[in-house]
């Protein structure tokens, strides 16, 4: 049983920031809460299904699951999953569906493998074509689910996911349909390996050229050695993060190891925890709990850690879901008062299983609301009330029970209270100049590498830049642009695999900084980047103007990014290359995303294909350069 809260006045940023979401977001929130409203039925809802429709919905089951599905008395349970086995975050969950049936039986409903979405991993794709089609999976999996969920079968569903696009393309599929109760399962991390500073050092030596691929592939594989999340502070383990704090998981599921009593456990538990919510008084549908509150807290959650920069992304994209209008401004706005409290790698030395020991989630969320930095009047799946996800999950005699973390951080190295933080802003932070708006990850950035004024070197893709690291042309100060990275580009993909070479540039005493239209993704580490700009260089944006030897201004401190050119000059200037045309963006499935990229909406408004895009949101990659000659 949770303790009450304590009365804690909320801080007025958090407070103002909340209040204009809620305002700017009213008509749309509203008619989303009219949806759910007028979709929900007390009892299950297959009830409303014609003889031959619900013949079929039970056609496979046997026994009481099937004599329960006929009678209709059982509230029915979606399982969509993101299992494969080649993928090490996703792999445990194989098991998953047995012991979900099994609880929810216990629990007086019925559960159904509703359909699987797919799973592609960052860390295989990165620096290769399939990475194009990355962040446009998120939308693919968000359909998956819908698609999932669309049989009119279920009162309730169970979201099995873990990483990158996955968690956000489940949750915007699931948000379609409001009505239902949703939790979301994980799997949680690896156990931890070669540290990730030795990892990152061996990376930079073979940049160098004083390692082989030997050497690298026993690090890499030291490091990523088991099933579970990879277990650097990345998108995955920020997903895991966000979810928690806006009440989607059960209090401490997130950095439970796989294939650990616990995990079981919790796992049990989510399927008798979404029957119970599934109706009556503790009817607790996903649009109830994702509201304007609860997205606040989540990007609050992600400042206090230093998390990834795909959340300006993907936050935004299913906040537009339930109907809320979350903007980077909301960010930057949070990001000034919300301190920073947490040092995982890349922001610090320690992995997420360091942070998990010291006191993880629940002391965060702890420290946090007795700071007023979070909402604590919120729903969650758990019940009502944030305080309730300061308890972390034990098994007693084999039973599962919450108890109150440790008041104090057990590792201040790595986990520190609201009162004594790492730094007093989250360090994250927008940057904007004649160049449009981008955004900037300071967490792990030294103060002194974070003003950078340099000549820009202009590429438009990641081998052009490694072939000039290798010819040596880089070595001096430099802004790197690399442009065409944009969503209507080429799908917008992570640019992390540039990263060991521009460290051997500072490491070489050059003042070095990146500026794309690209992602840098939650492994964003000391190089001060300017990501995401917007708008991009496929729609006319002035990064497509830019030219060799133009001096750019990126000041993270003051959060201006500007190239030293006059606005006529760079206005007038020709294009000179363009994003791949529909011939040449081929190969690996990216020709069947062509729909995709031509009606992606722009970074700042999540990058996506679903909402409500106008014309003055973003322009044509072809018409943008239709006047190239």
């Amino acid at each position: 049983m949770s303790s009450a809260p304590n009365k804690t006045t909320l801080h007025p940023v958090v407070a103002a920031v909340t209040a204009r979401i809620a305002q700017r977001s009213a008509a749309s929130r509203s008619a989303h809460l009219r949806r759910s409203a007028a979709a929900h039925e007390e009892g299950p809802i297959r009830r409303g299904l014609a003889c031959s429709n619900l013949a079929h919905g039970f056609a496979a089951m046997e026994g009481g699951d099937k004599e329960a599905l006929r009678a209709a008395r059982a509230p029915g349970v979606a399982i969509v999953s993101a299992y494969n086995d080649m993928l090490s975050a996703h792999q445990p969950m194989q098991e998953y569906p047995a012991w979900i049936k099994a609880s929810v039986r216990e629990a007086g409903g019925v559960a159904q493998f509703a359909g699987g979405v797919p799973a592609m991993c960052d860390g295989v794709t990165q620096g290769r074509p399939g990475m194009e089609l990355s962040l446009f999976s998120r939308e693919v999996i968000a359909m998956s689910t819908a698609i999932a969920l669309s049989h009119d079968m279920f009162d309730a569903s169970l979201l099995l996911g873990v990483c990158d696009k996955i968690v956000p393309g489940l949750l915007i599929g699931a948000l379609s349909f409001g009505h239902l109760p949703a939790i979301l399962v994980p799997a949680g991390p690896m156990n931890s390996g070669l540290p990730n500073k030795e990892k990152a050092r061996i990376r930079q030596l073979y940049a160098e050229g004083l390692a082989t691929r030997e050497d690298l592939l026993d690090a890499e594989a030291a490091s990523y050695h088991s099933a579970g999340t990879c277990t650097f502070y990345g998108t995955a383990n920020s997903n895991q993060m966000v979810v928690e704090v806006m009440g989607l998981h059960l209090s401490g599921a997130s950095f439970v190891q796989p294939n650990s009593p616990l995990r079981r456990a919790l796992t049990e538990e989510a399927g008798r925890r979404v029957v119970a919510i599934s109706r009556g008084e503790s009817y607790t549908p996903i649009s109830r709990v994702l509201d304007e509150k609860a997205f606040v807290n989540g990007v609050i959650s992600l400042l206090a850690t230093g998390g990834s920069t795909n959340h300006t992304l993907h936050l935004v994209a299913m906040a537009a879901a339930a109907g809320i209008q979350l903007t980077w401004d909301d960010f930057s706005d949070l990001s000034a008062v919300i301190p920073l409290l947490a040092r995982v790698y890349p922001n610090g030395s320690a992995d997420i299983n360091h942070f998990h020991a010291a006191g993880g989630i629940q002391f965060l969320v702890g420290t946090l609301l007795d700071a007023g930095l979070l909402h604590e009047d919120v729903h969650t799946v758990a019940g009502p009330g944030l305080h309730r996800y300061r308890q972390e999950p034990v098994l007693a005699d084999g039973e599962l029970r919450w108890r109150e973390v440790p008041a104090k951080s057990l590792d201040e190295d790595v986990l520190r209270p609201a009162n004594r933080p790492f730094s007093p802003d989250g360090g994250l932070r927008m940057v904007s100049g004649n160049l449009g708006r981008a955004v900037t990850k300071v967490s792990a950035v030294a103060p002194e590498h974070r003003v950078v004024q340099a000549p820009a070197r202009v590429f438009t893709t990641q081998e052009g830049f490694a072939e000039a690291f290798a010819a040596g042309e880089l070595e001096r100060d430099v802004v790197v642009v690399i442009r065409h990275q944009g969503p209507q580009a080429n799908g917008m993909p992570e640019l992390h695999g540039l990263t060991p070479a521009l460290g051997v540039l500072m490491d070489r005493g050059f003042a070095v900084a990146l500026l794309t239209d690209g992602r840098m993704s939650g492994a964003s580490g000391k190089i001060p980047a300017a990501i995401q700009l917007t708008p991009e260089a496929a729609a006319g944006g002035p990064l497509a103007r830019i030219a060799d030897g133009d001096v750019i201004r990126f000041d993270a401190d003051s959060g201006t990014i500007d190239v030293l050119v006059g606005d006529q000059e760079l206005a007038g200037r020709r294009l000179v290359d363009g994003p791949p045309d529909e011939a040449s963006w081929t190969g690996t499935g990216r020709e069947l995303f062509a729909a995709l990229r031509r009606s992606v909406g722009p970074a700042d408004q999540g990058a996506s294909v679903f909402g409500p895009l106008t014309p003055e949101h973003f322009g044509s990659p072809v018409n943008a350069f239709s006047q190239r000659s």
